[in-house]
């Protein structure tokens, strides 16, 4: 999909309703104690553009035509109403689990983040069993965002085996695509799926991951893969099944992803799509929280007090504008492809 000057709306239209907030988290995600995003309306409704902040512009850039095709494009028709959605656990420790996790409501998955920096392989394991034992029924994925060794992802799952633990899959569990071919291989035998997000949405080709036998299925997020549209096509290309997720969005954002996993022909796994819970503020006062397990489909409509409450500092708000003056011009470009 390449973007040119004429298939863009002007810059002056996404500045004339850009605002730029900052919202609390709950508990620390990423590192993060708060969430950036800058939001613009279209023809369609809100968007959102929320790449963080370490990405470099070519990498925004994806994020922006992503949110420019949300607020001004065609989009795909709907399938469904409403998205199954996962809880999300953070790294926390086992006595903050059950405070997180009951922000989520009723919920038959947890995805637990683990291979957090500065952490080891024994807190992870903590965190697990502290899940095990507050809701048994629950279902596992643990996402390590390309964060273990080979060797530390075959010692957790073999512990995951050992111990029964009814396990969805390993998202991300080593860094590269060969490191994940390897480990799939190692895997295969004890039954363990692995998912494959960051080899999808940060490399060059989203097939190389399929092309190498690397993954059992594929976490697609709307906004790194440059729309929705794009991740559809991905998706079909694959011919493998998928998880839609967010990067810890607004809820217009969260909003942008469940049009994603609506317009997919089949959806067999719940979705991480419900990470509005992890916000202590939101855009809007009909946030996208997962209610029995399910979020709707919908456009979200934004409140102007909200936006006032959660305004970013005047030079965050000077940093999004000159980010979005930047990478707009990527998108210019006619050479410029989204990846």
């Amino acid at each position: 999909m390449t973007y040119s000057a004429t298939d863009l709306p002007p810059l002056i239209g996404l500045l004339s309703s850009a605002r730029v907030v900052a919202l609390p988290l709950r508990t620390s995600f990423r590192g993060l104690a708060e969430r950036e995003a800058l939001l613009f309306e279209g023809p369609n409704g809100w968007a959102e553009w929320s790449p963080f902040v370490e990405y470099d512009d070519a990498e925004a850039a994806v994020w922006l035509a992503a949110a420019i095709e949300f607020a001004y494009g065609q989009l795909p028709p709907l399938l469904r109403d409403r998205i199954p959605v996962n809880a999300t656990l953070p790294a926390v420790a086992p006595d903050q689990v059950v405070s997180v996790l009951s922000k989520f409501g009723a919920f038959r998955t947890v995805k637990i983040k683990v291979a957090q920096s500065g952490q080891d392989l024994n807190q992870d394991l903590q965190r697990i069993w502290a899940v095990r034992q507050n809701y048994p029924d629950a279902r596992i994925r643990l996402d390590a965002n390309g964060g273990y060794s080979v060797a530390e992802a075959v010692a957790l799952a073999g512990a995951m085996v050992e111990n029964g633990v009814p396990l969805d899959y390993l998202e991300q569990p080593v860094a590269s695509i060969s490191e994940l071919a390897e480990l799939h291989q190692k895997l295969s035998s004890l039954g363990v799926l692995i998912a494959a997000d960051e080899s999808v949405r940060k490399v060059t080709d989203p097939m190389a991951v399929v092309a190498a036998g690397a993954a059992d299925l594929l976490v697609l997020k709307a906004a790194p893969l440059g729309g929705v549209g794009r991740a559809l096509n991905i998706a079909g290309e694959a011919g493998l099944p998928v998880v839609v997720s967010s990067a810890l969005d607004t809820s217009v954002g969260l909003s942008m992803g469940a049009y994603l996993a609506a317009a997919l022909q089949n959806l067999d796994f719940d979705c991480g799509l419900g990470t509005a819970a992890l916000l202590a503020g939101d855009i809007t006062r009909e946030p996208l929280l997962p209610v029995d397990g399910f979020i709707d489909v919908r456009r979200v409509e934004v409140d102007e007090s909200k936006l006032d409450i959660f305004e970013a500092e005047d030079h965050r708000i000077d940093w999004w504008i000159d980010r979005l003056d930047r990478c707009f011009k990527l998108l210019q470009d006619a050479d410029y492809l989204i990846r």
